[in-house]
Protein backbone atom coordinates (compact mmCIF):
# COMPACT_ATOMS: atom_id res chain seq x y z
CA UNK A 1 0.00 0.00 0.00
CA UNK A 2 1.33 3.41 -0.96
CA UNK A 3 2.24 5.62 1.96
CA UNK A 4 0.74 9.05 1.47
CA UNK A 5 2.66 12.10 2.54
CA UNK A 6 0.94 15.30 3.61
CA UNK A 7 2.53 18.72 3.25
CA UNK A 8 2.69 21.14 6.15
CA UNK A 9 -0.16 23.21 4.74
CA UNK A 10 -2.44 20.18 4.61
CA UNK A 11 -1.52 19.02 8.12
CA UNK A 12 -2.13 22.46 9.62
CA UNK A 13 -5.45 22.76 7.75
CA UNK A 14 -6.61 19.44 9.23
CA UNK A 15 -5.50 20.51 12.71
CA UNK A 16 -7.32 23.83 12.42
CA UNK A 17 -10.43 22.00 11.31
CA UNK A 18 -10.11 19.81 14.39
CA UNK A 19 -9.66 22.83 16.65
CA UNK A 20 -12.76 24.41 15.13
CA UNK A 21 -14.84 21.58 16.50
CA UNK A 22 -14.48 18.69 14.06
CA UNK A 23 -14.53 15.24 15.62
CA UNK A 24 -11.29 13.32 15.31
CA UNK A 25 -13.07 10.22 14.00
CA UNK A 26 -14.72 12.22 11.21
CA UNK A 27 -11.47 13.95 10.28
CA UNK A 28 -9.63 10.64 10.24
CA UNK A 29 -12.20 9.11 7.92
CA UNK A 30 -12.36 12.21 5.70
CA UNK A 31 -8.59 12.51 5.16
CA UNK A 32 -7.69 8.81 5.35
CA UNK A 33 -5.49 8.96 8.43
CA UNK A 34 -5.68 7.13 11.73
CA UNK A 35 -6.41 8.80 15.06
CA UNK A 36 -2.86 8.26 16.25
CA UNK A 37 -1.49 10.14 13.24
CA UNK A 38 -3.78 13.07 13.99
CA UNK A 39 -2.60 13.28 17.59
CA UNK A 40 1.06 12.87 16.59
CA UNK A 41 0.71 15.76 14.13
CA UNK A 42 -1.09 17.80 16.77
CA UNK A 43 1.81 17.28 19.18
CA UNK A 44 4.32 18.33 16.54
CA UNK A 45 2.47 21.11 14.67
CA UNK A 46 -0.17 22.19 17.18
CA UNK A 47 -0.51 25.97 17.27
CA UNK A 48 1.94 26.60 14.43
CA UNK A 49 1.37 28.51 11.24
CA UNK A 50 2.53 27.26 7.85
CA UNK A 51 5.66 29.45 7.75
CA UNK A 52 6.68 28.34 11.24
CA UNK A 53 6.22 24.69 10.29
CA UNK A 54 8.50 25.15 7.27
CA UNK A 55 11.19 26.74 9.43
CA UNK A 56 10.91 23.75 11.76
CA UNK A 57 11.81 21.40 8.89
CA UNK A 58 14.82 23.38 7.57
CA UNK A 59 17.33 22.29 10.26
CA UNK A 60 16.34 18.65 9.74
CA UNK A 61 17.13 18.89 6.02
CA UNK A 62 20.42 20.65 6.70
CA UNK A 63 21.45 17.98 9.22
CA UNK A 64 20.55 15.24 6.73
CA UNK A 65 22.78 16.91 4.15
CA UNK A 66 25.74 17.52 6.50
CA UNK A 67 25.89 14.17 8.32
CA UNK A 68 27.61 12.22 5.52
CA UNK A 69 30.18 14.99 5.06
CA UNK A 70 31.08 15.04 8.76
CA UNK A 71 31.19 11.24 8.93
CA UNK A 72 33.65 11.12 6.02
CA UNK A 73 35.89 13.69 7.67
CA UNK A 74 35.88 11.80 10.96
CA UNK A 75 36.90 8.60 9.16
CA UNK A 76 39.70 10.47 7.40
CA UNK A 77 41.00 11.83 10.70
CA UNK A 78 40.94 8.37 12.31
CA UNK A 79 42.71 6.85 9.32
CA UNK A 80 45.40 9.52 9.44
CA UNK A 81 45.98 8.99 13.15
CA UNK A 82 46.08 5.21 12.82
CA UNK A 83 47.88 4.66 9.53
CA UNK A 84 50.05 7.66 8.87
CA UNK A 85 50.47 9.17 12.29
CA UNK A 86 53.78 10.71 11.32
CA UNK A 87 55.26 12.09 8.14
CA UNK A 88 55.83 9.49 5.44
CA UNK A 89 59.44 9.84 4.26
CA UNK A 90 60.18 6.70 2.27
CA UNK A 91 58.14 4.81 -0.33
CA UNK A 92 58.17 1.72 1.89
CA UNK A 93 56.70 3.68 4.81
CA UNK A 94 54.09 5.13 2.45
CA UNK A 95 53.06 1.69 1.22
CA UNK A 96 52.82 0.49 4.80
CA UNK A 97 50.68 3.47 5.84
CA UNK A 98 48.36 2.98 2.87
CA UNK A 99 48.09 -0.73 3.67
CA UNK A 100 47.14 -0.01 7.27
CA UNK A 101 44.54 2.56 6.23
CA UNK A 102 42.99 0.22 3.67
CA UNK A 103 42.84 -2.79 6.00
CA UNK A 104 41.72 -1.12 9.23
CA UNK A 105 39.43 1.57 7.84
CA UNK A 106 38.20 -0.24 4.71
CA UNK A 107 38.90 2.66 2.44
CA UNK A 108 39.94 2.60 -1.16
CA UNK A 109 43.46 2.80 -2.45
CA UNK A 110 42.89 6.18 -4.05
CA UNK A 111 41.60 7.77 -0.82
CA UNK A 112 44.32 6.20 1.34
CA UNK A 113 47.07 7.39 -1.00
CA UNK A 114 45.60 10.87 -1.05
CA UNK A 115 45.46 11.03 2.77
CA UNK A 116 48.99 9.70 3.18
CA UNK A 117 50.38 11.96 0.46
CA UNK A 118 51.72 9.02 -1.51
CA UNK A 119 51.49 8.49 -5.25
CA UNK A 120 49.29 5.59 -6.30
CA UNK A 121 51.97 4.25 -8.60
CA UNK A 122 54.32 3.69 -5.63
CA UNK A 123 51.74 1.44 -3.93
CA UNK A 124 51.55 -1.04 -6.78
Amino acid sequence: MKKSRFREEQIIAVLKEGEAGGAVKELSRKYGICDQTYYRCKAKYGGLEVSEARRLRQPEEENRRLKPIVAEQVLDIQALKGGAGKKVLTPAAGREAVGVMRSEYRGGERRACQLAGVGRSSCR
